[in-house]
């Protein structure tokens, strides 16, 4: 599990790098310009989460196929190609929606200011979206195959490419225009496509993955593969859509409230979201152990497979929660400056903010590990529903309650935030505790 998982966990900080580059040097532009580039990332997570989940269906299909005959060629190649055609289909809708970001977030409350910048932000920014998507198929097919540590050398790359582009294109040197937040926006597109590219050249010159002949004849239709990523896909994408707005919806409302509150907000989610690769890492993992398990038929191993990634996954959780409690300014002070009085406000809401991301950690790494675990069990219709539950059933209406009914502000929006992880990683847990135990029993018999 730790073999498969680590560069998972790497490639995924790498990836999440990106961002926490992007919100740094926003910050360090100014508040407001964070405040606006927050509206704008949390309103492109909305749709391209969603397509997201889909593109994740590809990893338990040829989990579950290279468990049953892990000499299998064919089958792995379909689903990838579909995994491709499914990428474009679902970023044309995607595109259309993010090039009018400005009226959504008006529409949404959001002062017209912060409205404006974030539109010009996503318009650069919504590029990346489908090269990503490809990106995420292909490494799907290569951690299918347990060789994962590809993609984690096309993410490091591409980490320094982002940094050293949003530098340029953010504050203008090396000779390239001063483009601000626009600049930002064009460095990930940038960097999205590179990391795409970089795994097809490496799939098309490695011996091991040439053999699958995956971009040969792609536009062969194959509507029943399809037809079946989009089965398992659509319940995943909800899932990763329930969660993720939640949070999404907690910046709009910090945004409602100020935009002090909308940038503390930024600094302390995009924390969270940092130690939150870790577990997420376990649970891709977690998804093809179990899945190659559940394919061959090994009760035994879908046991051991997801009981270690769980394990692991929240035991670092823990680790995350002792850092945030305990050195908040540390982690703070990469975002922005603690000595400028004019960011006392902000530093101060971010410091109560990841007093609450401690309390979450521990739930958010189980339901993150338990979906994954689910996924290679091909189970995830009744995941999408807990979800739905837990997160705008409980965590949101608890956080529009506590922070404007009761009057707790910021404070009773991620308290909110808290309940709803909660409940999501009870639900899902006790669904895996009742799976694993009838595959195991369906495989004996």
């Amino acid at each position: 599990m730790l073999a498969l998982s680590w560069p998972m966990i790497l490639t995924n900080l790498a990836q999440t790098a990106m961002t926490a580059t992007d919100v740094m040097m926003m910050g360090w532009v100014g508040a407001d310009t964070l405040a606006a580039g927050a509206l704008g990332t949390n309103l492109y997570y909305m749709p391209m989460i969603f397509g997201l989940g889909l593109m994740l269906a590809t990893s338990p299909m040829m989990a579950k196929e290279l468990g049953r005959n892990r000499f299998s060629v064919r089958e792995v190649r379909r689903t990838v190609r579909q995994g491709l055609w499914l990428a474009v289909t679902i970023s044309i809708p995607i595109w259309f929606a993010l090039w009018h970001t400005g009226p959504i977030l008006i529409a949404m409350g959001q002062n017209p200011a912060l409205a404006d910048t974030a539109e010009a932000y996503v318009r650069s920014l919504q590029w990346a979206v489908l090269p990503f998507y490809g990106y995420i198929v292909l490494r799907s097919f290569i951690a299918a195959l347990e060789r994962p540590g590809w993609a984690l050398f096309v993410a490091l790359f591409c980490v320094g490419f982002n940094a050293l582009a949003n530098w340029c294109l953010i504050f203008g040197h090396l000779g390239f225009p001063e483009l601000g937040i626009v600049g930002s926006g064009i460095a990930t597109s940038l960097s999205s496509l590179m990391m795409f590219i970089g795994l097809v050249v490496i799939i098309m010159r490695d011996r091991q993955f040439r053999r699958y002949h995956l971009f040969g004849r792609f536009w062969r239709a194959d509507w029943p593969r399809y037809g079946e990523l989009l089965r398992l896909g659509l319940p995943i994408a909800a899932i990763m859509s329930f969660e993720v707005t939640i949070f999404n919806a907690a910046a709009f409302l910090m945004g409602i409230l100020g935009a002090d509150y909308l940038a503390a907000h930024a600094i302390a989610i995009q924390i969270a979201a940092i130690a939150f690769m870790v577990p997420m890492g376990f649970g891709q993992a977690a998804t093809v152990r179990v899945g190659r398990a559940y394919g061959a038929q090994d009760g035994d191993g879908i046991r051991r497979a997801g009981w270690v990634a769980f394990i692991g996954g929240t035991g670092f959780m823990v680790l995350t929660a002792m850092l945030m409690l305990f050195a908040p300014y540390q982690l703070i002070s990469a975002f922005i400056d603690l000595h400028d009085p004019s960011n006392a406000e902000v530093i101060s809401l971010a410091v109560s903010f990841l007093a609450f991301a401690a309390l979450f950690q521990i739930f958010d790494g189980g339901q993150a590990v338990a979906s994954g675990m689910l996924r290679g069990l091909h189970d995830t219709t009744v995941p999408m529903i807990y979800a739905a539950i837990a997160y705008w059933g409980i965590g949101l209406p608890l956080s529009i309650a506590f922070g404007f009914w009761l009057d707790m502000k910021g404070a009773g929006i991620w308290l909110g935030l808290v309940c709803g992880l909660a409940a999501a990683a009870i639900l899902l847990l006790s669904r895996w505790l009742r799976r694993e135990q009838l595959g195991i029993e369906v495989i004996r018999h």
